[in-house]
């Protein structure tokens, strides 16, 4: 594992990945919530909202050079280019928990604050999910949600696998993390992608809409012939924090869209506050979960 000193910042500017995540519970704090995530999860009215909005002061060196590098290669072209390269999903075929192994290479040696798998993560979020009564297929969706980042291992840089997505082809919202960053974009200084719509038409549905390129896209299109569409919602918009915490980017969605979103905000607090140092049983919970797997899955799958 290289080490800070050694890294290509360009690739690697975080120290570890987790440290993404991390700053997001510094910008999303648990009992701090949008309007429209309020049906989901209890709001301290105690707290203003402006006690929560010193996140860019506040964050490491590290994450403000990944935010900077995504927000100024994250383009219209960039984002076509990758779907072209990795949604033919002709890199290998895996099982569910075969892809689950090879994201465990990634454990990062430089991580100070976890010595858990990858695994270890996964599982984490699907028994706090199994554990709250909820479908099979949510449980599922939490055990496959972060398998995109096997991205890093096919050798895409951090700031193309992680990181709050966005739409691109239009004006950047405001409510964007490190919105200043976009100055760099070369797609803010084309005119036809800097109108609150761009290329896309009012109400056309986020199925017509390009979102920045990461994990989230990729593992969407591996499992989108096989689970059904609320969890296909959760995996391709989760990390689309300026719509399902913010509230933006509602013109561009259609009633769809909107009703599907309540999904995505129910599966949130599942990806961000379920990890923990207690490590899960792998050996004793496998057994269900290879029962889950083949219910909804077959044997292998494209990546």
């Amino acid at each position: 594992m290289q080490t800070a000193s050694d890294r290509d910042p360009t690739q690697a500017p975080l120290e570890h990945l987790e440290e993404w995540e991390d700053f997001l519970k510094t910008r999303y704090p648990e009992n701090a919530v949008a309007p429209a995530a309020q049906a989901f999860q209890a709001v301290d009215p105690n707290k203003q909202q402006e006690q929560f909005r010193n996140y860019e002061a506040d964050a490491r060196p590290t994450v403000r050079e990944f935010y900077r590098l995504n927000h100024r290669h994250q383009t219209y072209d960039f984002v076509q280019g990758k779907k072209r390269e990795f949604l033919g999903l002709s890199r290998r075929r895996m099982s569910v928990w075969e892809a689950i192994e090879f994201l465990n290479t990634l454990v990062d040696d430089s991580d100070p604050d976890t010595d858990l798998s990858q695994l270890e993560h996964l599982l984490q979020t699907a028994e706090q999910i199994r554990r709250d009564g909820h479908p099979r297929w949510f449980i599922l969706a939490g055990l496959v949600h972060d398998l995109g980042k096997i991205l890093c291992l096919f050798g895409e840089p951090q700031w193309a696998v992680v990181g709050d997505t966005f739409p691109v082809g239009c004006a950047y919202s405001d409510k964007i993390v490190f919105h200043g960053f976009f100055a760099d974009n070369p797609d803010s200084r084309n005119a036809d992608y800097q109108t609150r719509l761009g290329v896309y038409a009012a109400g056309c549905g986020l199925d017509q809409v390009h979102l920045s390129w990461g994990h989230d896209e990729y593992i969407y299109h591996v499992m989108k012939d096989y689970l059904p569409e609320e969890a296909l919602y959760m995996l391709r918009f989760h990390s689309f924090y300026p719509a399902h915490r913010e509230g933006d980017y509602t013109w561009l969605m259609n009633d769809k869209d909107k009703k599907m979103f309540d999904w995505v905000r129910a599966f949130n607090p599942y990806d961000l506050y379920t990890k923990s140092h207690q490590r899960p049983d792998v050996k004793a919970l496998r057994p269900f979960y290879e029962d889950l797997i083949s219910e909804y899955l077959p044997a292998t799958l494209k990546w």
